[in-house]
């Protein structure tokens, strides 16, 4: 079950609470859904390296508010703030609503599982053995705290003529446990022999009283409690 539901989608709602949070009419709902779709993959794009993990979006009647959570925010920033302010503008160009921008700091880069398979990504990009970039990223995840993670690769692995699937696990990874932490991310790899997908799952322990996995009270409420065990005589 764990191998083909996608690990946060499994616990939205119940420890997890949702990338996108706002309500629109049956009529302009896909409308809005494309726009922030072309809105993260903007941001994306125009900073590549700056260590984004994850991008949430609110909508108001008339402002948008993006948060942006980075584990470098002072190349977003810029200098007394004029790249964000940049950007600001480009989006409600982009967009031509009035956009707020908020930036917030990843804590521990190391358990983030988006920033570990963007920095395997770039490694790979680099010509970097992929079994030398795996246990790099193993080693640094351990060193962090992490319970466990698994790093899967699929592609022309080595520049190999058939592509194939590598996996590398350590420590656990309980992925049907609802009340388990696990963070999953996904990055591509645009080497010369092909692209090659980097699939990451981090165990990061228990949920404890709906404790997201940023650290804050997760929207959707507490973590569900474990059934207590009736003894009839």
């Amino acid at each position: 079950m764990g191998q083909k539901v996608h690990p946060i989608g499994f616990r939205l709602g119940i420890t997890d609470t949702w990338r996108s949070r706002w309500y629109a009419p049956k009529k302009e709902f896909g409308s809005l859904l494309g726009e922030d779709c072309r809105l993260r993959a903007f941001i994306r794009k125009k900073f590549q390296y700056s260590g984004i993990s994850r991008i949430e979006i609110e909508r108001t009647r008339d402002q948008v508010v993006v948060f942006l959570h980075t584990a470098r925010p002072g190349i977003i920033i810029g200098r007394k703030g004029q790249e964000i302010d940049k950007l600001k503008a480009e989006l409600e160009e982009f967009t031509g609503r009035r956009m707020d921008l908020k930036i917030v700091e990843v804590a521990n880069p190391n358990r983030n599982a988006s920033l570990i398979a963007e920095d395997v990504a770039q490694q790979l990009m680099k010509r970097t053995s992929f079994r030398r970039a795996t246990k790099k990223a193993l080693d640094a995840i351990t060193e962090a705290g992490s319970k466990g993670a698994k790093i899967e690769l699929s592609g022309r692995l080595g520049g190999a003529e058939m592509s194939r699937t590598e996996k590398a696990i350590r420590g656990s990874l309980p992925l049907s446990t609802i009340l388990r932490n696990i963070d999953y991310g996904f990055a591509v790899a645009k080497t010369a022999q092909g692209t090659i997908g980097v699939k990451v799952w981090i165990d990061n322990g228990t949920f404890v009283d709906g404790v997201s996995r940023d650290g804050t009270h997760a929207e959707a409420g507490q973590a569900p409690q474990k059934p207590k065990r009736t003894h009839k005589r």
